[in-house]
């Protein structure tokens, strides 16, 4: 028996083995990452993975420490289905976002928020998402940069910038 937390809903059901592993608010899900993180993923979606036992902070914390950066991108994702929330519902749903995130070549998402709600006694469900990027930049490529980049091996031959000085020459200069 699981039970799954869900803000204002506590859902208990009994999920198979075969199905993917739960997903929920503060998940990380990654696109073909380099090993260069020793991250412990499941299969999630197609080439997308659920990052096990780390939060969106714990992650950030990891890859600055390999000498990466682990971009949160502000603009929201969110969609929308009815009825009540299931695995499979939610799996739908993400990927349905994974779909818009993948246009912008991100290489990881966030799930922010699953909430159910009710309009006029019908149950439905809002699942929202924040894209993240992984690369060794301190600067966040552009799309073009991010497209061509997106096999990890490319991800490896990104540019040196030391972002350390970088942020203390802009202090200085303030």
């Amino acid at each position: 028996m699981v039970v799954q937390f869900v803000p204002f809903l506590t859902v208990k059901k009994e999920i198979p083995p075969s199905m993917p592993q739960q997903v929920h608010v503060g998940s990380i899900l990654i696109s073909e990452w380099p090993q260069l993180f020793g991250l412990e993923s499941e299969p999630y979606l197609g080439r997308w993975s659920v990052v096990k036992a780390l939060d969106g902070f714990a992650l950030d914390r990891e890859i600055r420490a390999a000498g990466w950066n682990f971009f949160f991108i502000a603009s929201e994702v969110k969609v929308m289905f009815f009825g009540a929330i299931g695995a499979k519902k939610i799996q739908h749903a993400l990927n349905r976002i994974l779909g818009k995130v993948s246009q912008q070549h991100f290489n990881g998402l966030e799930v922010t928020g699953i909430v159910a709600k009710r309009f006029l006694g019908l149950p439905y469900a809002i699942v929202s998402a924040h894209p993240r990027h992984v690369q060794r930049s301190c600067y966040l490529d552009g799309a073009e940069v991010r497209r061509s980049s997106d096999r990890p091996s490319e991800m490896r031959q990104g540019p040196e910038v030391d972002c350390a000085s970088t942020v203390s020459i802009l202090r200085s200069e303030l």
